[in-house]
């Protein structure tokens, strides 16, 4: 029988860990973590997103610095701010709100942080550390999927995960992670030939390609661990809207051994995995 993955309750687990290394590394340093947000326009979804972390930082003793700006920002005002938040003692992590108006230059922009600030794992420093296997930051969303993993396998060395999608958000950096835990992994994208019949072979699927209920019972290997990383809101009758995922999860649920549900799943463990980094970003400035 299927069980669910409850990202909430391990994700409030990760929470109070980064709320207890928080309170220490304040004790010790006399001042809070200070994790930066650059939000840029006005994308309902990223505002949305921006306020959850913002509250979830002062829950765990975290100080915040929004930084908004309007959609026409030029691209010179955004490297003048990523600069002084870079020099800012104050700021132990830089969040930049994606995707970004189509006028700026994300891959330029998130390169212009630090390193030892870059909490989302993003900039090229820190992925080609990930895929050497020792990194300093990992991304939040493929941490999360990884503790969620943990959470229901004794072990993930030699398993056959197939993961669809390559993004560098999720796809790429969970792909190298999960390589470095010694599973087979398989990278699937919209090129991918033959994908139904790839993802049946896997113990462990993973889907991030942001279709709503892409993945159906077909895909599925009986017994096989699904995670469902996209987010999707379904346009109802009289204007209501449903959040699902990419997986059908009415169909795929009766065949699997595990599944994540959307919401309360992967969500929820990409915030708490980025005030888990926030508060690293923070003890490794001391």
């Amino acid at each position: 029988m299927v069980e669910l993955i409850d990202g909430k309750k391990i994700a409030a687990l990760t929470r109070e860990q980064a709320a207890t290394r928080a309170h220490a590394f304040t004790q010790s340093q006399g001042r809070a973590p200070g994790l930066a947000v650059i939000l840029v326009g006005h994308n309902p979804a990223s505002e949305i997103y921006v306020n959850r972390k913002i509250e979830a930082c002062h829950q765990a003793g975290i100080t915040s610095f929004l930084h908004s700006f309007e959609a026409d920002m030029s691209e010179e005002m955004l490297q003048q701010t990523l600069q002084h938040l870079n020099g800012n003692v104050t700021v132990d992590g830089i969040l930049l709100q994606l995707p970004l108006p189509a006028h700026l230059d994300a891959h330029k922009a998130v390169s212009t942080i630090l390193p030892r600030k870059d909490v989302d794992g993003l900039h090229p420093y820190n992925q080609g550390l990930l895929n050497q296997g020792r990194p300093l930051f990992s991304p939040c969303t493929p941490q999360g999927c990884i503790q969620l993993l943990q959470s229901c396998c004794d072990s993930i060395a030699g398993a056959n995960v197939v993961i669809i999608g390559r993004s560098i958000l999720v796809g790429r950096p969970l792909a190298a992670m999960l390589t470095n835990l010694d599973a087979t992994v398989t990278l699937a994208h919209s090129h991918t030939k033959k994908l139904a019949h790839i993802c049946a072979a896997a113990d462990i699927l993973i889907s991030a390609v942001g279709k709503p209920q892409f993945l159906t019972a077909d895909y599925v290997k009986p017994g096989a661990i699904v995670l469902d990383v996209g987010i999707n809101r379904l346009q109802l009758a009289e204007g209501k809207t449903r959040l699902v995922g990419d997986v059908d999860f009415d169909s795929v649920a009766p065949k699997v051994s595990f599944i994540t549900p959307v919401p309360g799943g992967v969500g929820p463990m990409t915030i708490a995995n980025l005030l888990l980094n926030t508060v690293k970003a923070a003890e490794l400035s001391v």
